[in-house]
């Protein structure tokens, strides 16, 4: 390490091989890291007759983008913590330094919260539609211990990747309430969901349903130190809002003028905490609608690029993570052996193509774009064969 070594920010550094040996220097531990590994590659690459050849050279290399993520969807099938081990390593050969974790969703709540033990007793099991025949399972389902975390948070840092976690709300509820039906609208208790698409359940936005999530965030900052929490934001269908009279009770005494406006209130109180604690709230591109977007709420951009545009124009950091573009579950090829995903094809070529930075954004828009990130959700891809087989080489396309 040393303060003269390249200027590019924390993640640079300067690999030299010449005479007299190898030297890497860089500002921080993660350019260092990196530097390493390149050197790793070189050697690897240059392996001839049991030996290692190293050319002699000098590498001046940092990264574009802040944020070179990956999203796994852990919610609709579970991958064990051995497998998600397996690609933290990929990402760190890739240079890759964020790993974001969604880990519930109506099909599944993944992650242990020891004050609320439910929502994995409950909430992280479901009974498959053909449960008993043909090989289905009675139960399908899994979770993190809390101890299982700080392992994989420990052993992602080690790589210089930070674990983002993400809990969807208000929509994208169903496994909570049926946890713990009382964080619903209805009262009702529905099962853990079996299908895909988006599904009706959401959170209350009272105060009871708004004091659960803090008392859940509590044990989440305390498991991730990531300066970033995901809470989600999309796909809230707010028909249980519309037709409940107490929710709508609590928006008129608010003075809002409709069900968005009352998400972006609910998301509202919850950024504040995370902000009251040190954190920043990152959300999916609909925390845009209805007002009430926290000044810093960081905005991932899954519907297109337009939500980039708009929040960075308003300000906002913003992270490009555009649906069908950038998410790994679309099929790679339109080939008869090609493994589940979903249509449209997006091919290698068609993620090494994708500009990052919208054109449309003047140079002080353009320096909100934290970065990119591959989200890879799982409703195809049960297996670890299915997730890597969607992931790579796409993902290598993207780191470069």
């Amino acid at each position: 390490l040393d303060p003269q070594a390249p200027s590019a920010g924390p993640e640079a550094y300067r690999l030299t091989i010449n005479d007299q040996g190898v030297r890497i220097l860089a500002r921080a531990p993660a350019g260092l890291f990196h530097g390493v590994v390149t050197l790793t590659q070189l050697a690897l690459a240059g392996n001839s007759h049991g030996g290692i050849l190293l050319h002699q050279l000098r590498i001046e290399d940092g990264p574009v983008f802040r944020w070179r993520g990956l999203m796994i969807d852990s919610a609709r099938h579970f991958q064990p913590p051995a497998e998600l081990r397996r690609l933290i390593d990929e990402m760190a050969q890739l240079k890759l330094n964020v790993l974001h974790w969604h880990l519930s969703d109506d099909q599944g709540w993944r992650l242990q919260i020891r004050r609320y033990p439910d929502l994995v007793r409950l909430g992280a099991w479901r009974r498959p539609p053909n449960a008993g025949l043909d090989g289905e399972p009675q139960r399908y389902g899994g979770y993190y211990s809390q101890d299982e975390v700080k392992d994989l948070v420990a052993y992602a840092a080690d790589r210089q990747i930070t674990i983002m976690p993400e809990l969807d709300l208000p929509g994208h509820a169903q496994a909570a309430v049926a946890a713990y039906p009382w964080l619903g609208v209805t009262g009702a208790r529905p099962a853990v969901g079996v299908d895909w698409g988006v599904n009706p359940w959401l959170y209350s936005p009272g105060p009871k349903s708004i004091h659960f999530l803090e008392q859940v965030l509590d044990e989440v900052m305390a498991l991730f130190p990531s300066r970033y929490i995901d809470l989600g934001g999309d796909e809230a269908i707010k028909n249980q809002w519309r037709a409940s009279p107490a929710v709508q009770r609590q928006m008129h005494a608010l003075h809002l003028p409709n069900e968005d406006a009352l998400q972006g209130w609910m998301m509202g109180q919850l950024a504040a905490y995370l902000s009251a604690h040190g954190r920043q709230m990152v959300g999916w591109d609909e925390i845009l609608q209805g007002g009430h977007v926290p000044a810093d709420a960081t905005v991932m951009s899954w519907r297109g690029t337009q939500g980039a545009i708009d929040a960075a124009r308003a300000g906002h950091d913003v992270i490009l993570s555009p649906s069908p573009d950038l998410y790994l579950d679309q099929l790679q090829t339109a080939t008869d052996d090609e493994i589940s995903g979903r249509s449209p094809v997006r091919s290698l070529a068609q993620v090494y193509a994708f500009q990052v930075v919208p054109r449309v954004l003047d140079a002080t828009q353009a320096r909100h774009v934290l970065g990119v990130q591959a989200n890879v959700w799982t409703e195809h891809l049960p297996t670890a064969q299915h997730l890597e087989h969607a992931i790579f080489p796409r993902l290598d396309a993207l780191a470069e």
